[in-house]
């Protein structure tokens, strides 16, 4: 072999030696390797986000945890493609930060995480998860205080979603009768749905398309300053995320705004929107709670579910740190491991305490 020949072959065991080096952290032999954090993180994440509607779930918890008490879910497909916009009232994202939120382990609860009924959250792994199993992920627009539009792209071919996307669930009652529940099919309109559900009181979630969110925030939130203000201000960039839409003056800004949130129409949709062709749509849960004609439908009174034990998240979340000191007891004596924090839910007459096991305890 010639001397370039031999230099060919070690830059290619080179690379492909680098590569592997970028990957594995120590080779234990008989096949077996040791990941460096990075490489193992990435595969988590791909394991965190299986679907499409995982994907919505992960966003619409990012917005609760920013302090959102309105999130708007704007969804449409292309062929096989989904884009998905999630706009909300939170915190919103520092410019310096737009990019560095979708890395690993980034998160801006340091001193606190979320746990509710999809496990834990406020690990740094939600947006980077998404990212992970996206075409394209990234925040459209946001400032701090702002509120925030994150668009995110997605393929059915490696990221499933289930065929029927447009049939509402029902809402209904538990096995026991003690709480309302959703049943359907598990798309994203069930995902928001149940989201909702979830955080009633404190967070509202509309949904529908690009046009019909774009209508329900220009008809829903108002800007926050006077027309005369509006005249002299250098673009709309400096209002809050959701009152963009409302302070465009007419079709053909509304059209600019709403591309610069990611919600991407025509001049001529946006003329319909202005001039009350496209109709604002009713937040996910006032829907799922009115009977209307489906068949087979009935009107469910969430106001007894209000009437139950109410206990605060602080307290409950106090409480599962105790159950999980408590739970080394039985972990002690049996060998077992917990996958996540214990989940405490509330009902009538009831607390109920879930310990999730690692696989094989």
């Amino acid at each position: 072999m010639g001397s370039d020949g031999a230099q060919g072959l070690a830059g290619f065991v080179s690379l492909m030696g680098g590569d592997r080096s970028l990957r594995v952290e120590e080779s234990l032999g008989e096949g077996f390797v040791r990941l460096r954090v990075a490489e193992a993180e990435r595969r988590q994440a791909k394991h965190d986000v299986r679907c499409v509607e995982d994907a919505v779930i992960e966003m619409l918890r990012n917005s609760r945890d920013a302090g959102a008490t309105h999130v708007y879910v704007a969804t449409s497909r292309e062929g096989d493609l989904r884009t998905t916009v999630v706009l909300d009232d939170g915190s919103g994202v520092p410019d310096d930060m737009r990019e560095r939120v979708f890395e690993a382990r980034v998160t801006s609860k340091l001193e606190s995480f979320h746990m509710d009924r999809w496990g834990v959250h406020g690990r740094g792994m939600a947006l980077y998860s998404i990212r992970e199993n996206a075409v394209s992920a990234e925040v459209v627009s946001s400032g701090r205080g702002l509120g925030a539009s994150i668009r995110v792209v997605t393929d059915a071919r490696s990221l499933p979603e289930r065929a029927d996307q447009s049939s509402w669930p029902v809402l209904g009652r538990d096995d026991d009768g003690s709480q309302a529940c959703v049943r359907g099919p598990h798309n994203i309109v069930r995902t928001c749905c149940e989201f909702a559900l979830e955080e009633r009181g404190r967070c509202e979630v509309y949904l529908g398309s690009p046009a019909e969110i774009a209508a329900t925030a220009r008809a829903r939130v108002a800007p926050s300053v006077g027309p005369a203000e509006l005249v002299f201000m250098d673009g709309l960039s400096g209002l809050p995320v959701l009152e963009r839409l409302s302070a465009a003056a007419d079709a053909a800004e509304l059209c600019v705004v709403a591309a610069s949130l990611g919600l991407d129409m025509s001049e001529r949709t946006a003329h319909r929107i202005v001039s009350g062709q496209v109709r604002p749509v009713p937040s996910v849960l006032s829907r799922l709670t009115s009977a209307g004609d489906a068949p087979g439908r009935r009107e469910v009174d969430l106001m007894r579910d209000r009437r139950s034990l109410r206990v605060s998240r602080e307290d409950v979340e106090e409480f599962s740190r105790v159950m999980e000191r408590d739970f080394a007891l039985l972990g002690e004596r049996y060998y077992l491991d917990l996958a996540s924090e214990p989940r405490v839910s509330v009902g009538r007459g009831r607390i109920t305490v879930t310990f999730d096991l690692l696989d094989g305890d």
